[in-house]
Order: C-alpha cells, then structure tokens, then sequence
C-alpha cells in the first residue's frame, strides 16, 4: 500500500498546471492541447492584462477584469460564441440556451429563468440528500485500507441527481450508460485538431469527430421518446425538469420550446449540470487532503450542526465553510476553464482595437491565479471566501457572469454542499504518495485516471 500523507509542509501548494512559456505556434498549440488544453496558456496571463497573438487568426487573451466585463457584460451582443466552441458542442447541444445568440437566446434564457428560482431548487434537496446517502454508504463499502477513485463517485452521484431531476423516466435512461456516452462523445469530439485551429470546415476535423456524434445518437434518441411520452401523459406529480421545459414560456413573447429545442435543453443540463459539479467535488475532497487542518475545521463544523446525519437544505445556511472550500477549489480548479468569444463587429477593448472577427479568450483558470489579483494565488485558502461580496466582481467568474451566467449555479451549489457536507462528517481523506492527480482540461478540467484517496471513518 502506497504511503498516506496526513501532513504537509506550509510551503507546499497544491498541484497546479505548467503554463506555456510564450504563445504557442499552431504545432505546439496542437501537440499540447490534444493532452491539456490549460498549458497552451502562456504564463503572462498571470500578470499581464491583455495578450495579443496570432493562430491562423487574430487573439487576444484577456485577464484583465475590466476588460472581461466589457465581453462578458458591457458590449456582450458584440461578441458571440466562435465557430470552434459551436463545433464542439453542438452536435449535443443544437441550438439550445448554451450555445444560442441574440434574440433566439434572450427568450429562451427568460423561458428557462423560471425553472430554477430558489423555491424550486430547494423544492430537489431531499433528492439530493438521497444521492448523498447512497454516495457515503457506496464509499463506506470499501476496506479501509483500499485507494477509493473519488472522481468515480462524484460523477455517479450528480449524474444519479440530474438524471433524477431531469428526467425522471428510468424506462429510457441509466445513469451510468449516459455518463458512459459523454465520456465518448468528449474523448473524440472534444480534440483539438488541425481543422478546429485554423477555422476551416468542421467535416475536417475527421472520423474521430464522427465516433463522438455517434456516441450521442441513443441519448438524443432516448430523451425525444421521453418528451413524445411525456406530452402523452402529462406532468408528473412532482415535476421534474422535462416537464417545467414542456411548460416554458417567455412571458414577452409566448413563445414555447418545440420539441427538439426541448431535447436540446434538457441533454444541456444533464451534459453541464453533472460534470462541473462532480470536478468541484472531486477538487474539493483532493484540496481537503492536502490541507488536514481545512478537512478537520469543515468537519466541526459539519459535525457541530449534523452530527453524522445526511445534510439538508436547510442546513446550507449554517455550513459556511464549507462554502468557502468549495469557492476556493472553484477558484482553483475552474470546471470551464477557459472560454472564448469572438466579436462580430469592430469595437475597442481597454484600449486595444478589435476588428470584426478576432477571437477574445479568457482563460479563467489563469485569471483566478492573478498575480495582481490574488494574495498567494497558488495557495489554498478557503477564508479568502469569508467575505464574497468584496470580491471585485470579474476577478471570480467560475459560471461565466454577465447575463449570460450560468443559469444552474445555485442548483450547482446547492447539490456540492450537501454531498460535500455529509462526506466530511462520515469520512477523512488522505493523499497517497504517487497518486497525486494531475489537472488536465479537454472540455473540462478533470484528474487524469480518477482522484484516489485514502478513506477511512472520522473520528
């Protein structure tokens, strides 16, 4: 058995990605994001503002939060989601609230805003609490002396939730076997090739590509019966996200979602929904074992308030820190680690002029490492959360900001809360010498080969 670690030197930082010693050429762009598409970031986006490059079209990476407001917020109709982000996520997500632009997506975003107002995601916490039982006593099943993958189990327990809360039609869905077609869909689709890089067209980018729009077929398939049925039968008795999407309407226009623009809504929520919340999870649990002290500060806390008993809603408010935690991995760790847009008109961005077509990216995960912005930026440290509202605003943009902000981050909260809250009162987490988890973004910023922990019961 590898050796456990329960201490760790003050002056030791979490495990971070190697960023890029200068703006990547089109070959190494390649080679190194096919692996990690976080180290193609040059290391001056830890300190600079804005950088200009070249790839076969114009950039300008931007960590400056006054100019991300201006994208993301202040002149947001101007810049719109680019060709290679459509490419990719398309073919899953169609035309949904995603990926739509303009008017197509404003009456959308005010059709869907309804569905996840605080009273009914409260309304999902006792599935939640359910999922979170079911998670401890799953890990609570392993010897004590075994490595547990904790990425494992943080994606079956927020797929279990949002297959639940989305579609709650176990004739056509399983969980696993939907993970399970992602996971395809994000292992092909989701590389970087030669086509994607210089913008040509997307059949290009090869046979790969197809393999993952393959994976997808009996998802897509699958969740178009359930709506055909669901129109048939009506709304369940507690309604479930398929039947508030059939329900939708923009209170301006009356406008309703047909049914493909349902379909393409609901894979939205279950591709988005479960993935960033089961990385948050899993960055979580690793940052609790590197820091002992944080792991044992969460668990009195949890355990003044529970107890060992399953979290609830209405234990959130009394859980802080464990708020904090999960803000500081966010920080950390950004599921969505790097976005992009790409203007559609000419305008001037802090200074710097933006033709008509140049492509603005915002790695977020060298944003929240700021060395201008944040005090010891590597370090782990919950307590910089202790005070959220005197975060600058842009500065911490983990679900996007603007308008455009994730429509599902409470949900997304919520949920990581309670799991969160109820492993920590069950269990302690240790690292294991040669298991560290290496951080590597395709679509998503995941621990290649899993997140293994040492579990074993708190004491």
């Amino acid at each position: 058995m590898p050796h456990v670690h329960r201490k760790l030197g003050p002056e030791t930082e979490p495990i971070k990605v190697t960023l890029a010693d200068k703006p990547l050429s089109i070959l190494q762009m390649l080679r190194t994001g096919r692996r990690n598409v976080v180290a193609t970031i040059p290391k001056a986006a830890v300190t600079d503002g804005v950088i200009a490059g070249h790839m076969g079209y114009p950039y300008y990476m931007i960590t400056d939060p006054k100019a991300i407001a201006h994208v993301l917020s202040d002149n947001v109709e101007n810049y719109v989601k680019p060709p290679f982000t459509r490419k990719l996520l398309s073919p899953a997500l169609g035309n949904a609230l995603l990926l739509a632009e303009g008017k197509h997506w404003h009456w959308q975003r005010r059709a869907a805003a309804p569905i996840f107002n605080p009273r009914n995601v409260a309304a999902l916490g006792p599935l939640m609490s359910a999922v979170a039982e079911n998670t401890a006593a799953r890990i609570a099943e392993k010897q004590e002396d075994d490595a547990v993958n904790l990425y494992q189990h943080m994606v079956g327990a927020t797929c279990d939730i949002i297959t639940q809360v989305t579609l709650s039609a176990p004739e056509h869905f399983d969980p696993q076997e939907i993970h399970a077609s992602i996971e395809r869909y994000i292992a092909t689709a989701g590389k970087l090739t030669f086509a994607d890089l210089l913008g040509l067209p997307s059949w290009l980018s090869g046979l790969s590509a197809m393999a993952g729009y393959r994976a997808l077929k009996k998802l897509r398939k699958n969740t178009a019966l359930a709506i055909t049925s669901r129109r048939a039968q009506g709304p369940q008795d507690v309604p479930d996200l398929l039947d508030h999407l059939i329900a939708a309407q923009d209170p301006k226009t009356g406008e309703r979602m047909d049914d493909q623009l349902v379909m393409e809504n609901a894979l939205t929520f279950i591709v988005a929904g479960h993935e960033t919340t089961a990385l948050a999870l899993t960055w979580a649990l690793y940052l609790c074992a590197f820091d002992p002290e944080v792991q044992d500060k969460a668990r009195r806390e949890v355990r003044a308030h529970l107890g060992t008993r399953t979290a609830r809603v209405d234990d959130i408010m009394h859980l802080p820190y464990i708020r904090m935690i999960l803000d500081e991995t966010l920080r950390l760790y950004p599921p969505a680690s790097i976005i992009s847009r790409e203007a559609v008109g000419p305008d001037t961005l802090v200074g710097h002029p933006v033709e008509k077509g140049r492509n603005i990216v915002i790695p977020i995960y060298a944003l929240h490492r700021h060395e201008r912005l944040w005090d010891a930026p590597n370090a782990f440290r919950p307590e910089r959360f202790a005070k959220p509202k005197e975060i600058p605003r842009y500065q911490y943009i983990p679900f996007g900001d603007g308008p455009r902000i994730c429509i599902g981050m409470n949900f997304s909260f919520q949920e990581a809360v309670i799991i969160l809250a109820t492993l920590l009162a069950r269990f302690e987490f240790d690292l294991i010498d040669g298991a560290t988890p290496r951080p590597e973004m395709i679509l998503t910023l995941r621990p290649h080969n899993g997140l293994w922990l040492k579990v074993r019961p708190a004491r």
